[in-house]
């Protein structure tokens, strides 16, 4: 949405972080095991879901004087931490989708899928009722399956062919 300058279309898979976190959701022994890292080695170790939450982190709430990882999160020492909280609710696409209509009408093409068990629907579905309301040009799917069911195979019958068709290149 905000480099509407670089990108001409833009295809969402099964889109994550789209709404802004809720301080009562933070879960304390997840915020435990990350507050326990030392290395960036042990974060390889981490599951999927804790090592999500770092790249949350790292792209939302850097901080370069805080080693090893660089970043702040948003429980420190089993409190939650509103300014951290505030830094990820300003980069969560549902809390600022209406100022950048106008610059999401420049793609040639919007186009976002989620699973019918995955649980981003409802947030993927909030951000295609708003492209609607404001009568932006998108296409949205809910297939069965859930956030990790046939990637590839979606890539290559929807993402490709959709980017195929939409993207053009001038030649220089």
């Amino acid at each position: 949405m905000r480099h509407t300058d670089v990108f001409g279309a833009l295809y969402m898979m099964s889109p994550c972080c789209l709404s802004p976190r809720e301080p009562g959701k933070v879960d304390p022994e997840a915020a435990a095991t990350l507050a326990a890292i030392k290395t960036p080695e042990e974060t390889t170790k981490l599951p999927w879901g804790l090592r999500a939450q770092l790249a949350t982190a790292a792209a939302w709430s850097p901080n370069p004087k805080r080693p090893p990882l660089y970043l702040d999160l948003p429980v420190e020492n089993g409190a939650v931490r509103t300014d951290v909280l505030a830094k990820w609710a300003a980069n969560a696409p549902l809390a600022f989708v209406d100022q950048y209509i106008g610059a999401l009408r420049r793609y040639k093409a919007i186009s976002m899928d989620v699973g019918d068990r995955d649980g981003l629907k409802d947030d993927a579905t909030k951000l295609h009722e708003v492209f609607d309301r404001y009568g932006l040009a998108n296409s949205f799917e809910i297939y069965p399956g859930d956030h990790t069911s046939d990637v590839a195979i979606r890539f290559q019958d929807h993402v490709l062919p959709f980017f195929g068709k939409n993207l053009s290149f001038q030649a220089r």
